[in-house]
């Protein structure tokens, strides 16, 4: 399937499927929404404890990228564990300007450490931040009452319904410890009840530049 490397609306960059219509993170801004999305109204809530985070798409990184930066700022200790099934290649991943977007050239080799360290494998990333990226499929996730952040960043359910399901949701409920929170940009109806029937509560709430809404769903 044919990518390419694109800029978004904030500057930012990244990958486009021509074939699906669909990108790696939203076209009016790939920085913002990260930041928005999962940051202000997921993070947050967790500054002041060690939090266990699982990402829905490891993808290009941008997302542990930045709660890596938020995790050096509040001094807060985060596990991190990003599942992705089909990697981004280091060729891609070398083009994307995250780095200077975010004005974090003094941690530049952390983002490249957060790539070419090996799958499958925890590494230290700093004094504050652990990192194991998991090649695997959603659907083979096990984790059990682990988990207090989960972001969920797959892609859209327009080309990949399946990863949108009743089942997906109850191993994410299923992973998550009591008072856990699943944030996603997604606000389609269908995922929203989804989230309901496995027992969460859903909020929406104003969602990043060019999306009036987002979830959010808790485990209680």
């Amino acid at each position: 399937m044919k990518r390419e490397i694109i800029t978004t609306s904030d500057g930012s960059s990244t990958i486009h499927l021509p074939e699906w219509n669909e990108q790696y993170h939203s076209i009016h801004g790939a920085i913002q929404e990260a930041k928005h999305v999962f940051i202000e109204t997921g993070l947050k809530l967790f500054s002041n404890k060690e939090i266990n985070i699982l990402e829905i798409g490891f993808g290009t990184g941008l997302n542990c990228f930045i709660t890596f930066l938020e995790a050096v700022r509040l001094d807060l200790k985060v596990n991190y564990l990003g599942v992705e099934a089909y990697p981004v290649l280091q060729n891609e991943i070398e083009k994307l300007n995250y780095v200077e977007e975010l004005e974090a050239e003094d941690f530049g080799k952390k983002f490249d450490e957060m790539h070419t360290n090996n799958w499958n494998e925890n590494f230290a990333i700093s004094d504050v931040f652990s990192l194991e990226k998991r090649q695997q499929f959603f659907n083979e996730i096990d984790s059990n009452n682990e988990i207090d952040l989960i972001y969920f960043d797959a892609f859209g359910a327009r080309v990949q319904p399946e990863l949108w399901t009743e089942a997906i949701f109850r191993s994410m409920f299923k992973a998550l410890k009591n008072g856990g929170v699943l944030v996603t940009y997604s606000a389609k109806g269908s995922v929203r009840r989804a989230m309901q029937s496995v027992g969460f509560t859903v909020e929406r709430l104003p969602g990043p530049p060019g999306k009036r809404e987002m979830l959010r769903a808790t485990k209680k």
